[in-house]
């Protein structure tokens, strides 16, 4: 079995990392979706519900959604995986998941990292921009999956409606 192992914080799961989900399907048999625990990083909304969230919202049976703290290769190890997915979005992405993809390959060889590059719609889209725009009232509408946007909704209050 090829399995891949796409790490990350998804707080929000944006509509760019669902795009990087599917598409990790079609290249692995199972994509666990792996939410770091970070107890010294605030996120807006906590762990459990993250993982209510990525669940709800991704349907395939290729998909397990799991956390992790410590180091990322150990974890991949211990699931058994063989690849670890980054989306990269820009130039400045590759930059750092370039650092990173070769400080992992150091530490654990067996474990290849796969750049898959944002789909050109999600390509702006970052979960900081989206919790920015959230919070002051804007639309994220089309940037993150439904379940996310009333979340999100829930969390500042209603949108703000453009002023004509």
């Amino acid at each position: 079995m090829r399995r891949a192992i796409y790490p990350g914080s998804f707080d929000p799961l944006t509509n760019g990392h669902l795009d990087i989900i599917e598409r990790s399907c079609r290249l692995f048999d199972e994509v666990v979706v792996s939410i770091l625990v970070n107890q010294s990083k605030q996120s807006l909304f906590p762990l459990e519900e993250r993982l209510e969230i990525i669940r709800a919202v991704t349907n395939s049976p290729q998909v397990r959604v799991d956390t992790f703290d410590g180091l990322l290769v150990h974890y991949a190890v211990a699931q058994g995986a063989t690849a670890i997915i980054r989306g990269i979005r820009a130039v400045s992405d590759y930059e750092y998941e370039l650092q990173m993809a070769l400080m992992n390959r150091r530490l654990e060889p067996g474990v290849e990292t796969v750049f898959l590059m944002s789909t050109e719609a999600y390509s702006f889209v970052s979960s900081r921009l989206v919790k920015e725009v959230a919070s002051l009232g804007g639309r994220v509408t089309g940037l993150v999956p439904p379940l996310v946007e009333a979340r999100l909704e829930a969390r500042f209050g209603r949108r703000s409606e453009p002023k004509e």
